[in-house]
Formats: structure tokens, C-alpha cells, sequence
């Protein structure tokens, strides 16, 4: 499995317009992408302005497609000025 978790740091003005653009995001990724298994969406107790995103793929290539598809570039180009900041780690597993 490939497991990529994101942070974005939301702009405030724009938390509520992310939360409904992210929620797609995911619903579609999970509906469209046969080899995303898991996407996942947290936001901080302390700061709700931060948002966690915790992703399952079948393979690295699967997240590739994922980052190629046309529902991921429309969710990209929406959210890249509603955003301070965004950090992406790759993960693999599980380990258990």
C-alpha cells in the first residue's frame, strides 16, 4: 500500500468554500479511482483552519494517476489560492 498524508493551512475567508471543495475531492477520488482506497478528512480541534488529509492507494502509481486526473487538477487549481500553506509526505505500508 502507498499512503500519502496532507496538511493544508486553509486562509480563514476561505475555510468554508475548501471544506465543501475537499469533501468532493475525496468522494470523487474514492468513486472514480478503482486503486484509492482510503481518503480521509481531519481538522484540528485547536485550529480548524487546518485540515488533514490521510490517503490509501494501491501503489505509488496509482497516486500518480491520481495526481494526473482531471478531478485532482480542477480541486488543485480551486483551492491553490485558498491556501497558506500545504505539505505532502509519501508513506509506505502497513507495517503491522
Amino acid at each position: 500500500m502507498f499512503i500519502v498524508t496532507v496538511v493544508f493551512v486553509v486562509k480563514p475567508e476561505y475555510l468554508e468554500q475548501f471544506n465543501v471543495r475537499v469533501r468532493q475531492q475525496a468522494k470523487d477520488s474514492l468513486e472514480r479511482e478503482a486503486h484509492c482506497h482510503r481518503f480521509d478528512i481531519a481538522a484540528d480541534m485547536a485550529d480548524p483552519c487546518k485540515i488533514f488529509l490521510y490517503e490509501i492507494y494501491s501503489s505509488e502509481q496509482a497516486f500518480e494517476d491520481h495526481l494526473a486526473s482531471a478531478h485532482f487538477k480542477s480541486f488543485n487549481a480551486a483551492t491553490l489560492d485558498w491556501t497558506q500553506s500545504k505539505s505532502v509526505n509519501r508513506w509506505s505500508g502497513p507495517w503491522v
